[in-house]
């Protein structure tokens, strides 16, 4: 277990802002665990779980505790049988890499197991999972999720936990949500995969895409491939230009609303969403700057951080394009990434 004093949450975290969170300490075995919360309960101090910094803004007034980094490592096959395969991935791997590794195995007639080939490039840690629901193109964790593993701070014991004791729901999960924020550290997730292929109809990005070049073999390797180059002409990459990925959540509609919005020439996907990107780009906001923060000109879901000075700036610029929304379409859209510090 490695503890560091004073280090910016800015240098942790993909939109580069935030104050200075007085330790980081990094996971990078299991038994680190119990080591760490009792460090911080010695020092009588609250802890905040950070992967790879993708979904999370650092406030200005930092954070007076401890940042627990995860670095847990390893994947691993658990069982397989004709249909399908049980993956074990420490929640401190890449989630990219885990998708590379699943559309590599072999399953006994071709290359590539399915169920998140289509999270494919999306930026952050596999421990993200079940937090968020994580999800893309048609597929997301509750689909192929089994298990997973955690450190329970209140009990301080590790735990097994079963998909369907998560409440998993769009971007929603009980570990950010109620009594569940904070309590749990997740160590690893297993994951049930299959050798039956997507087929068509696809979401309709992938679908365009696959009908635009002919492509009629859906290998869980070609639908990476695909989707690794349509978030590449379309999202900006968090390591070149300063971003938390999707910072809007999509809008949902119960039935009746969302015939209205139908009606009205909005776009209604299955399930009655309406993709925030559209609303955002369709109210004149693509491209635009406010307060050092830039609406991405590939997808105006994004907010980048061209020359923002503090968390004060991306709060400003947040409630300027929520406002524009509003004023425009009559919704009120709702931050995704999570926070991390003081005002």
């Amino acid at each position: 277990m490695k503890i560091r004093e004073n280090i910016a949450i800015a240098e942790l975290t993909t939109m580069r802002l935030g104050g200075a969170a007085r330790y980081v300490i990094d996971i990078e075995e299991d038994k680190d665990l119990a080591e760490a919360y009792k460090f911080a309960r010695e020092q009588n101090l609250p802890t905040y779980i950070l992967g790879g910094g993708s979904n999370v803004i650092g406030r200005d007034g930092g954070f007076n505790g401890a940042v627990l980094v995860n670095k847990l490592r390893g994947i691993y096959v658990i069982d397989s049988d004709e249909q399908s395969i049980r993956l074990c991935a420490k929640s401190g791997e890449l989630l990219d890499d885990l998708v590379e590794y699943s559309v590599k195995l072999w399953n006994g007639e071709s290359y590539g197991y399915s169920g998140i080939e289509a999270l494919s490039k999306i930026p952050g840690t596999v421990g993200a999972m079940p937090v968020q629901n994580v999800g893309a193109y048609g597929q997301e964790t509750k689909q192929v999720l089994h298990a997973v593993c955690v450190y329970d701070y209140q009990d301080n014991c590790f735990k097994h936990m079963m998909a369907d004791e998560l409440d998993l729901g769009y971007r929603h999960s009980v570990f950010n949500s109620g009594d569940g924020v904070g309590r749990y550290f997740i160590s690893s997730v297993t994951l049930e995969l299959n050798k039956t292929w997507l087929q068509p109809p696809f979401y309709t990005s992938l679908q365009t895409y696959l009908d635009e070049r002919e492509i009629t073999n859906f290998t869980p390797q070609v639908i990476r491939d695909a989707v690794a180059e349509i978030r590449a002409s379309k999202l900006p990459n968090p390591a070149k230009e300063a971003s938390a990925g999707s910072f809007f959540k999509n809008v949902y509609l119960d039935e009746a609303k969302a015939a209205e919005a139908a009606a009205k020439g909005i776009p209604v996907w299955e399930g009655g969403k309406i993709p925030s990107g559209w609303l955002i780009e369709n109210a004149g906001l693509k491209g635009k700057e406010f307060y050092g923060m830039r609406v991405s000109d590939k997808a105006a879901l994004v907010l980048i951080n061209d020359h923002a000075a503090s968390y004060a700036d991306l709060a400003k610029a947040r409630q300027a394009v929520i406002d524009a929304v509003e004023a425009k379409f009559g919704y009120r859209l709702e931050q995704e990434p999570m926070e991390l510090g003081d005002a």
